[in-house]
């Protein structure tokens, strides 16, 4: 089984020496500048300035790869909130580009972003048909959980559900993604509250002029699929319009010999559509945007569903003059997400309500960056930022029998506050050899919190629940010495933090038969790590390894109770201290023009060290969390051809629960994908996901569940001009 972690990987991953357009690119030379020249083109509006989710403050204006002082050279803003050539940057960064998202044989954003072998979520199953509950993102193995260990930011806004941290990965169009950006190391002395394991940051197309791109596909599971983009340039304005819409019949996700009665295909609905409009005059640039979403969503057995509605809007400006760029983001959200649990027989013959949950709630957020060079030699960015998030989610229970004492409903929510200050300095000490310095004051606290009990007779009784507040201060050093045009060397430590949700604190939730009761008490999250690594990049092959280390403490987990508490038999619990520590490897290579073969690797060893209240969890695995992580591509591109892919994925064993009683095995899953170019802008594609049919486990939370049986998709792609593609 070892050794299919080292066969050919799909083009879904670009270490931090490749470049957008040749996977293989040469060694920058020691930089003589900190960050690469922009100025020579618009600020791109597609890029506006970052925000995290505390939010942390915004960066200058993205470049766009066309804008690289360097042709062909990949530029990123996330691994210092500058725009930076990808092999200048003291952070280890991957970088998925147009081209490979094009090639990849998937199309849902968590799909692509988990080709990435150091990007996971919570649940191993798709998007698809996945209750978002359980697509938390987490980064080398920080955390697994349904609530994400990571930021996931869109052109620098928020992506994480406010409320619950989770994402909700279908809102997220491929079509209109340029790239993506991943920094798998604590990030909060930049971004603040979140980006306690990293930051992931999904970069969108710009607008470059009038261009439609269309798709429409189909396929197994009763796949149905269109997406649409239409852009238009008018003077100093660029408008872009938006849409997707996905369906599937879906199939069976409980095991065979588990499944009863009221098991069957989980079935599921999905649109999302956006208008975003920029406009760029000298060096003002600004821009403004609206989404919507909405899903629905059946888990496989009768009255267990989920739905959810959310509303998001963002606006910037940007003014850039000597000697610095001043920024400025504003944006906020509602979000809806409703949830179906269900009483199942043992037997699986009949199935009732057991609980309806209604959660609505609704954040504001506002950033001010400024960012700029002193003495040459610096570059500094400093922002201060502040967040509101508020929400309350209600459960309205059915019990077998009710009488005058028994709890028929609940409800319990509050208000959280974010309030950042960040500095950083990134100093060219010598012509090879940058050192960065940043550091962050976050101050959070969570106000109005209360819980409300009905009973059968009616009676109710709220509850206040006590303020917290809390200080933290993180740092983070890192450097990039370049060695020689060929080899570079880049290192970094960094103290990290997470406060705890709202979701945390008050929403209960319910997985199979298992609840999990939400603590009102729990602590936010601190993590001191870090990372040391290489990138050697010679003709035609390039190689980026990295090791890391990091200790979690207060971690907030899933625990297994002694004895329940109000029905639950978990509850979520700050464990003591956990210990990861790991390497990530990516291999790129070209053997020929035409061909690219791509390696990735990340070892992820993740146990409990410290477990005060629960001794016996002491050397115990983190759920969720393989140690292995395995994906391996080749690709053959000849645009008077075809784009050929072939993908293998090694997902190694792991465990449901914290007290490592429930395995769940590893898995090879292979994944092949065939475009072909027609004429008059129509392409044709199939691709294929697990060819062979594997039988997989994804959870086991009271019953087994498995992942999509083998499925092909047919579509058709249309694109209106030449830079178009057609994820």
């Amino acid at each position: 089984m070892r050794s299919l972690r080292l066969a050919l990987w799909l083009a879904v991953v670009t270490p931090a020496t490749a470049h957008a357009e040749d996977p293989v690119a040469p060694a920058s030379a020691p930089p003589a500048a900190v960050a690469l020249p922009v100025a020579s083109a618009p600020p791109v509006a597609s890029a506006p300035p970052v925000a995290s989710e505390s939010p942390a403050a915004s960066a200058p204006p993205v470049a766009s790869e066309s804008t690289a002082a360097v042709p062909g050279e990949v530029i990123v803003v996330t691994g210092l909130r500058l725009p930076r050539s990808v092999n200048d940057v003291p952070a280890a960064v991957t970088v998925i580009d147009r081209d490979q998202l094009r090639r990849s044989p998937h199309t849902l954003a968590d799909e692509l972003v988990r080709d990435v072998p150091a990007v996971g979520t919570f649940r191993r199953s798709s998007s698809a048909i996945a209750d978002p509950t359980s697509q938390g993102l987490n980064l080398r193995g920080v955390g697994p959980s349904g609530v994400s260990r990571a930021l996931v930011l869109r052109d620098g806004v928020p992506v994480n559900d406010p409320f619950g941290g989770w994402v909700y990965w279908r809102a997220i169009s491929s079509l209109g993604i340029d790239h993506i950006e991943i920094v798998p190391s604590g990030a909060s002395a930049l971004f603040g509250n979140f980006a306690l394991g990293g930051v992931l940051q999904v970069i969108s197309r710009p607008i470059e002029g009038r261009a439609i791109d269309a798709v429409v596909a189909g396929g197994s599971l009763g796949t149905r699929r269109f997406a649409a983009r239409a852009t238009e340039r008018l003077g100093d304005f660029g408008v872009e319009l938006s849409g997707e819409a996905l369906h599937l019949d879906g199939y069976a996700p409980i095991a065979a010999d588990q499944r009863g009665a009221v098991d069957g295909p989980a079935a599921s609905t999905h649109a999302t559509a956006g208008a975003r409009i920029e406009h760029h005059r000298g060096a003002s640039t600004a821009h403004a945007a609206a989404r919507v979403f909405t899903e629905s969503l059946e888990a496989g057995t009768q009255h267990t569903t989920a739905d959810v509605r959310t509303v998001t809007y963002e606006a910037g400006w940007a003014l850039a003059r000597e000697p610095g760029t001043l920024g400025v983001a504003l944006f906020g959200g509602q979000q809806r997400f409703e949830q179906e649990r269900a009483r199942v027989s043992a037997d699986r013959a009949t199935a009732t309500t057991a609980s309806d949950q209604r959660t609505p709630s609704n954040n504001q957020g506002a950033a001010v960056t400024w960012t700029g060079r002193a003495a040459g030699r610096h570059a500094i960015v400093v922002g201060v930022d502040a967040q509101r998030v508020t929400g309350t989610a209600t459960d309205t229970l059915t019990p077998p029998m009710t009488m005058a004492s028994t709890l028929v409903a609940r409800a319990a929510g509050g208000q959280q506050r974010f309030f950042g200050v960040f500095a950083q300095d990134a100093l060219q000490v010598l012509p090879a050899l940058e050192v960065a310095a940043a550091v962050r004051l976050d101050g959070w606290q969570n106000v109005a919190g209360s819980r409300t009990l009905t009973l059968g007779d009616g009676s109710a009784t709220t509850t206040p629940l006590a303020d917290a507040s809390e200080l933290q201060l993180d740092p983070r050093l890192g450097a990039l010495w370049h060695v020689s045009r060929e080899v570079a060397v880049r290192g970094s430590a960094y103290r990290a933090f997470r406060a705890p949700t709202l979701n945390e604190l008050y929403r209960p939730f319910q997985v199979g038969n298992v609840l999990t009761a939400a603590n009102e008490r729990l602590r936010p999250e601190t993590l001191w790590g870090g990372e040391l690594g290489t990138q050697i990049v010679l003709p035609g092959v390039s190689l980026q390894a990295t090791a890391f280390g990091n200790q979690l403490s207060d971690p907030i987990a899933n625990v297994t109770l002694a004895a329940p508490l109000d029905g639950a038999t978990r509850q979520r619990q700050n464990l003591g201290k956990t210990r990861i520590y790991g390497l990530d490897l990516d291999l790129s290579w070209r053997p020929g023009a035409a061909w690219t073969v791509r390696v990735g690797h990340t070892f992820s060893d993740a146990h409990v060290t410290a477990a005060p209240a629960q001794p016996d969890l002491i050397g115990k695995r983190l759920a969720q969390d393989p140690r292995h992580r395995t994906v391996a591509a080749v690709t053959y591109d000849r645009a008077r051809l075809a784009t050929i892919g072939a993908q293998v994925r090694y997902l190694g064993r792991q465990f449901e629960d914290d007290l490592n009683t429930l395995p769940i095995g590893a898995v090879v899953l292979v994944d092949a994908r065939v475009e072909r170019t027609l004429a008059y802008g129509v392409s044709l594609f199939v691709s294929g996901q697990n060819l062979f049919d594997r039988r997989y486990l994804v959870g086991r939370a009271g019953i087994d569940t498995e992942g999509a049986p083998r499925t092909f998709e047919l579509g058709v792609a249309y694109h209106a001009s030449p830079s178009s593609a057609s994820r």
